[in-house]
């Protein structure tokens, strides 16, 4: 099985995505995801294969996943392929980074780990109050003029900040290539606020992150068996019982396409809805899982009963 559908590129930039990517949040985290317990770094490899075995393009890290371990395994892992991907990072804004030079400095670590003499696509982590966002944005315009960045990006920012970094970027003859934002069935807050409208105004690629909930839209939970490690934190057993009538949802749509699953329904939903999903993925099984969310589009009734399901079970 391969991901077979139109192309997609990022932004207006001629970077080729496709319609799916992978997050890698959880790589290298043992903390929060439980890395090293339930899954390694051979598992991690064997599921970035059967992605780039399948067609996926698009891998999304930063610097603070796994303190920087998320960044290492990846870098490794492009280089025993060593195939052309297209991979993004991020900075952290922390309160003690202030300056571009603190950036330069940041991205030249992260390519380091990454082992790359250039990053597809750099994205501030968020946006904070001691710093404009006019500012980070000529930075982050520096560093492309440097060549050590093709396109930028944002993430977690909302409208108004989205509209700055853009218009910024503008003055420098350069554009806001996406802003990725948390966006499923479960948070359609990009929706309510209206950053997917500016995105499609503006020809920005919504990428979006935690595409299933955490987890939560793959019908493997329950309040007698919640989400381990970081997610347990999230999500309530109250929470996990209101949206448990979504669920049977999921799989009567998913039966009418082939018996697909409750995730690669959500997966295919994110995607309908014109932005750029990016689920996580631990093993070989997983990524199987969503290069099958891909090649196929759910029908207009089945949207609009999602979009109603959905609604009373916003985070």
């Amino acid at each position: 099985m391969a991901v077979q559908e139109q192309k997609k590129y990022l932004g207006s930039t001629n970077i080729e995505i496709g319609p799916i990517g992978i997050g890698t949040w959880s790589w290298g985290d043992q903390r929060g995801w439980g890395y090293g317990s339930d899954y390694n770094e051979g598992m991690l490899y064997e599921a970035f294969e059967t992605c780039v075995g399948s067609g996926i393009k698009f891998f999304d890290t930063a610097e603070v996943y796994g303190e920087g371990r998320s960044e290492q395994l990846l870098g490794g892992f492009l280089q025993r392929k060593k195939i052309p991907l297209v991979i993004a990072t991020k900075f952290s804004p922390y309160r003690y980074r202030l300056s571009g030079l603190m950036l330069n400095g940041a991205l030249r670590r992260s390519l380091r780990r990454l082992q790359l003499p250039q990053v597809a696509l750099y994205q501030l982590h968020w946006q904070t109050r001691w710093v404009s966002v006019e500012r980070w944005m000529a930075a982050m315009a520096n560093a492309a003029r440097a060549g050590l960045v093709r396109a930028i990006g944002v993430s977690n920012y909302t409208r108004d900040q989205m509209r700055r970094a853009g218009d910024a970027l503008a003055k420098r003859g350069l554009s806001l290539a996406s802003n990725q934002v948390e966006y499923s069935l479960l948070c359609r807050k990009p929706e309510i606020h209206g950053i997917v409208d500016l995105c499609r105004e503006r020809g920005t690629t919504l990428i979006a992150y935690s595409p299933i909930g955490m987890g939560l839209l793959s019908g493997k939970y329950s309040p007698d068996h919640l989400p381990a490690g970081g997610q347990r934190t999230k999500f309530s057993r109250d929470y996990v019982a209101k949206i448990e009538p979504i669920i049977p949802i999921l799989r009567k749509i998913g039966e009418q396409h082939g018996g697909k699953t409750p995730s690669q329904v959500a997966l295919n939903w994110v995607i309908c809805k014109g932005a750029f999903p990016i689920p996580g993925v631990k093993n070989k099984e997983q990524a199987r899982e969503v290069v099958g969310a891909t090649g196929w589009r759910l029908e207009a009734s089945e949207i609009a009963a999602l979009d109603e399901a959905s609604g009373p079970l916003q985070m």
